[in-house]
């Protein structure tokens, strides 16, 4: 379906009306300068994106840079308090480590808004330069999965600075499930972080990448990877290369 603020102009004369083109370029143009003034709701932006995937990157990145206006004014407490998404040190190369533990962020008992407006917020400094992606995956259940159609618009609307200099994403204690979704959607959505995604069975295989002291995680994720791994499972090898998925 057409965005509304599309006209299809008249195939007769007898219909043609000038204060109607009138009145839809208005429109038109009113919907875009709410955009980039910061005025639109997250859902009426969305709906926008999906309609103007055809624009230019120069539109995209104003709908990218309206959502980081927000975020670096609107509390946000109520994600950041959580601790679910945080860096967490630098690996081995000096990269920094984001943090993300799936059992914490409650997908279906959250305002998924502020959820990426705090990913934005915290994220968007640290992806000017190489960074990397740690995924806990211990403990998690359906409630702690977002909808796939979220996920893929929040892809969708991160720069290509985000993508570009992603140097590596472990999954760690993966799942069936998530060995699917990231098939999946390094398959169709994000081919070009598919070599980047390393699945790991335990903790200790990340030291290869992170030292020990660098990486701060839950207590919950330590002692479930003791008691399905054991103790000192693995010996890294620690010559800056990436764990072997």
């Amino acid at each position: 379906m057409a965005p509304d603020y599309i006209y299809h102009y008249p195939t007769t004369t007898e219909n043609y009306c000038p204060e109607m083109i009138g009145h839809v370029l208005a429109t038109h143009v009113g919907k875009r300068t709410r955009i980039l003034d910061g005025s639109f709701t997250y859902v009426e932006l969305m709906k926008h994106y999906h309609s103007s995937l055809d624009e230019s990157e120069w539109q995209k990145e104003n709908l990218y840079e309206r959502l980081l206006r927000r975020a670096k004014t609107e509390d946000l407490s109520e994600v950041s308090g959580i601790g679910c998404l945080y860096q967490s040190g630098v690996d081995r190369l000096g990269r920094p480590v984001v943090v993300f533990c799936g059992k914490w962020f409650p997908a279906h008992n959250i305002d998924l808004e502020k959820a990426l407006l705090y990913l934005i917020y915290l994220l968007d400094p640290i992806v000017k330069g190489d960074y990397v992606i740690a995924y806990f995956h211990t403990l998690t259940s359906s409630n702690n999965y977002p909808s796939l159609q979220w996920l893929k618009d929040v892809y969708s609307i991160l720069p290509y600075k985000y993508k570009k200099n992603l140097k590596a994403f472990y999954i760690v204690h993966p799942t069936f499930w998530t060995k699917m979704m990231t098939w999946w959607f390094t398959t169709f959505m994000a081919p070009a972080i598919k070599t980047k995604v390393h699945s790991l069975p335990g903790v200790e295989h990340l030291y290869s990448a992170i030292a020990k002291d660098q990486l701060e995680i839950p207590a919950y994720i330590t002692e479930y990877d003791m008691a399905t791994n054991g103790i000192h499972y693995f010996q890294p090898i620690t010559n800056t290369s990436s764990p072997a998925s």
